[in-house]
């Protein structure tokens, strides 16, 4: 029987030195690529990553620069900056976002609607960049976050100038409101000069003067720990701050025409003759603008869009309305320049007016008519629509469309402001292309009293008694009448041509409209120690038949006549042109001519600002004598 060997130490030892070989030589290899990475990051590429070293150390943020303050005529501050502190997240420098809202919501009380707009923002941020997720902190919150700071890693607390509107609901449609920046905003907007910057001039003055308003970034290198918190600044270019605007608007005027509207929905638009800055502009119902600086809540904008009464609508620049008995003295006047009338044309009025061979009744606003001689300063003082029926008849659609176009009518004003519309001039050529029909000679008799097709705006129709009370003298309506201490002067349009006898017959006319026995606005002269010139309007808002009479007690409020009133005082050297619109107010004699009355004595009467103006005066702008 052979032995066999149970152990052969040659092959064992072979086996180990091959396996030592091999594992020396991958250690070898292994250490060779760290030794090589190593001499990479310190010698080769040193410069590289020390740079990005330092940028996680250093970084370089903008500096948003101050929004520009907004001032009345008189320095009353209109749109100022209040300090106010934010809850911000930086998404990179968190290690659970989820877990961290929850904590902060614990915190903090950060509610759904928090939530829903960070969410918002969060998508349409830059890299490292702080979203805000709760808005004006109280201190009490500021103090939690404080003590908790140490859970929360890029979690901040900001502090930053937030707008804020002083008199709320008065300027609302007029000054407009800033509000966060959107998707589509960030688009359009500067990246550079609009980083760090959150909100933006969203309606009126704030976003017409945006440029202005805005200012030019700063930055600044700071030095931040590893959660990425500032510990001290190493250089800093400080931002080039807005300007700040003063405006024609007289928050006195505006006060009084916004109080004298009361709960009616409407417009005033008071212009200055003189200069066309405008003084007041009113809307009403309006808003407070205050709610949307930080983003408004969706009940509070749910309520406001969703009111029958629409306060977001500027009606004093958007609202179209028949202008009604208003144009007379326009219309008036085009047939004195056509040479179609004289001063002593006259008319029988019965109460009614029939174009030859029609059976139709146009109806006088007066049954019965006005009497058997009708001229054109009773026809105006006593608003007689028989006589401008026959007037306009004789004159034709485009005459009248050629001489009211100059007064700018038809187009918008051209004033600095937002969404502004042109109203309505229709003519043969409006209607073949609108309607793709011919024009009829009874639409040429409703144009002549402001009806049918005929639409303007509150600004368009106090622009047109600016350019009647300086007898054709045009200028465009402004509401900046300052920035940088640099006076801003209105545009000089083309005048109106018109002779000085037929300006003298048209405005003794509107004069004896408020002066006048018979005058429709006679109430409003009543204790006044200036003389004014004036015309109502009453304006259909609904069609009524012609055997039927207006009766307001048989149809709904909103179904009700538009009441109007256009005027200028003082008579002889006039300084404001007011328009007034109060929708179914029925009557413009005993509804918008008092308003405009009101607003008289406010600008011509009222020397002094109150006590409260000038607590908030603007100490470098000097206070306008008028």
């Amino acid at each position: 029987m052979s032995k066999v060997a149970l152990k052969d130490p040659y092959n064992e030892k072979r086996l180990f030195a091959t396996r030592a070989f091999i594992a020396s030589v991958f250690m070898v290899a292994l250490v060779s690529v760290v030794m090589g990475r190593y001499f990479s990051l310190q010698i080769t590429e040193h410069d590289v990553y020390k740079t990005q070293s330092e940028r996680n150390r250093v970084q370089l943020q903008p500096v948003p620069p101050k929004r520009g303050l907004i001032y009345d005529r008189n320095g009353v501050l209109l749109a100022e900056n209040l300090p106010s502190y934010s809850l911000t997240i930086v998404k990179e420098r968190v290690d659970d976002l989820d877990e961290t809202l929850v904590l902060l919501s614990e915190l903090v009380g950060v509610d759904e609607d928090d939530l829903k707009k960070f969410n918002n923002r969060l998508k349409r941020r830059r890299p490292y960049q702080a979203v805000p997720l709760k808005l004006r902190l109280t201190q009490e919150e500021i103090a939690v976050l404080a003590v908790n700071r140490y859970r929360l890693p890029g979690v901040d607390v900001n502090a930053q100038l937030t707008r804020h509107y002083p008199k709320g609901e008065e300027f609302a449609h007029v000054l407009g409101y800033v509000g966060r920046i959107n998707e589509q905003e960030q688009f359009e907007l500067d990246p550079i000069n609009y980083s760090g910057t959150d909100s933006i001039g969203k309606l009126g003055i704030e976003k017409y003067y945006e440029d202005l308003l805005h200012g030019r970034v700063g930055n600044q290198n700071v030095e931040t720990n590893a959660r990425g918190r500032v510990l001290r600044v190493l250089e800093r270019q400080d931002p080039v701050p807005g300007a700040d605007l003063t405006l024609h608007l007289d928050s006195h005027v505006q006060q009084v025409a916004h109080e004298a509207m009361g709960d009616g929905r409407g417009a005033v638009v008071a212009i200055d003759t003189r200069s066309g800055g405008v003084l007041a502009m009113v809307s009403t119902p309006s808003f407070d603008a205050n709610l949307f600086v930080d983003g408004i809540s969706s009940k509070n904008y749910s309520a406001l869009r969703d009111s029958p009464d629409l306060p977001l609508f500027n009606r004093a620049l958007q609202g179209q309305y028949p202008p009604a008995s208003t144009l007379k003295p326009v219309f008036g006047l085009a047939g004195l320049h056509y040479k179609v009338i004289t001063p002593e044309s006259s008319i029988y009025d019965p109460g009614w007016y029939q174009l030859p061979n029609d059976e139709r009744f146009y109806r006088d606003w007066k049954k019965g008519g006005h009497g058997t001689r009708i001229n054109l300063h009773q026809a105006i003082v006593e608003s007689c629509d028989t006589y401008f029926y026959d007037l306009a008849y004789k004159l034709g659609i485009d005459r009248l469309q050629a001489f009211a176009e100059p007064f700018g009518l038809g187009k918008p004003t051209g004033v600095d402001n937002t969404h502004e519309r042109s109203g309505l001039l229709p003519s043969r050529a409006w209607k073949r292309q609108m309607k793709r029909l011919p024009w009829f000679p009874g639409e040429t008799l409703n144009v002549s009293i402001g009806q049918g097709y005929m639409l303007a705006t509150p600004m368009q129709l106090a622009a047109m008694t600016a350019t009647l009370a300086n007898r054709g003298k045009r200028i465009a309506p402004r509401i900046l009448k300052q920035y940088g201490g640099a006076e801003v002067k209105a545009p000089v349009l083309p005048p109106v041509e018109a002779s000085k006898e037929n300006w003298d017959t048209v405005i003794a006319a509107m004069r004896d409209v408020v002066h006048g026995g018979r005058g429709t606005a006679r109430r409003i002269r009543q204790g006044a120690s200036y003389r004014m010139a004036g015309k109502t309007g009453t304006a259909q808002v609904i069609g009524i038949a012609q055997d039927a009479e207006y009766d307001s007690e048989q149809i709904t409020k909103r179904q009700r006549d538009h009441a109007l009133f256009i005027g200028f005082a003082p008579l002889d050297e006039p300084k404001i042109a007011v328009a007034v619109i109060v929708e179914n107010g029925e009557s413009g004699s005993s509804t918008a001519a008092p308003v405009a009355r009101k607003i008289f004595d406010a600008y011509l009467l009222d020397k002094k600002v109150s006590d409260q103006q000038r607590a908030t005066a603007h100490p470098r702008t000097v206070v306008t004598q008028r």
